[in-house]
């Protein structure tokens, strides 16, 4: 029996889910991000709901910090983390963003990846965040573009929408309002930071084949692929094959996409 989602439902446990889903991306945009931010070599930062580990590595690799810290509410994610990302600089906790468990003004740089529209206090995440940051020191977070260029995402909805109405009540562009550049803007302005801005970061997300495409929706880890679990074998073999046809291919049959981020940033008085 098809199981019926009266709400939406988003599943963030398993790091080896995540990571052919939407960890491969978010590391491309964690390098744009990171150099973005420009933080001088040697900062302490802070990643908020630091999932599997993918911004807490890019730092790591890009930014010459003297530590990173990660939290995160997910023991699951946390413990992948912890497997997957050996460096004597990082350390991953489990905890809230909503009540972070740092010290006040501890960190240079305190940021966090694709995070922010799950919680569900927005605004006492990005307090927090600000609370963590030093005077001087840099908050900043992205969110992926779901109304708008998020491609592979909106494929997905879109074709799912078309097939049943209570997709069209789960597809993030419509739930997550806040992953815009004025609600972003005036978050981090409220907050109390300081010569806010708010970029796009574009990213090529290019799929091999249409299995490379279809297969981490399988994985159960966030909400298209949560919502594509709950249905039948049938409903799930039909919107296949309608997003197999509406997709764009190159002549050697991999699927050229983009994905767009919004990056919002801030520094503490």
């Amino acid at each position: 029996m098809e199981q019926k989602l009266l709400h939406p439902k988003d599943v963030w446990e398993s790091g080896l889910a995540y990571e052919p889903y939407v960890g491969r991306w978010s590391r491309l945009v964690a390098r744009e991000f990171i150099s973005w931010l420009g933080v001088p070599a040697g900062g302490r930062w802070l990643d908020v709901g630091c999932g599997s580990g993918a911004l807490s590595q890019t730092i790591l690799e890009t930014a010459s910090p003297s530590m990173v810290k990660g939290v995160d509410r997910s023991p699951g994610f946390i413990a992948f983390a912890r497997e997957h990302v050996r460096d004597a600089r990082v350390r991953f906790e489990v905890g809230e963003a909503q009540s972070l468990p740092v010290a006040t003004g501890e960190f240079e740089a305190v940021v966090s990846g694709l995070v922010l529209n799950f919680t569900p206090q927005p605004v006492q995440t990005v307090a927090e965040m600000v609370r963590a940051t030093r005077s001087g020191g840099i908050a900043a977070l992205y969110v992926w573009d779901y109304a708008g260029q998020m491609q592979f995402m909106r494929y997905f909805w879109e074709a799912a929408a078309a097939l049943d109405p209570l997709a069209y009540e789960l597809d993030e562009g419509r739930r997550f309002s806040i992953c815009q550049p004025e609600p972003l803007e005036r978050l981090f302005t409220e907050a109390g930071l300081q010569d806010v801005e708010v970029v796009p970061i574009d990213i090529s997300t290019n799929f091999r084949d249409f299995d490379d495409y279809w297969m981490p929706f399988l994985g159960g880890q966030g909400s298209a692929p949560s919502y594509l679990m709950s249905k039948s074998d049938k409903h799930r073999e039909v919107l296949r094959e309608r997003i197999r046809a509406e997709l764009p291919y190159t002549l050697d049959g991999s699927i050229p996409l983009v994905a767009r981020a919004w990056a919002v940033r801030g520094e503490r008085i």
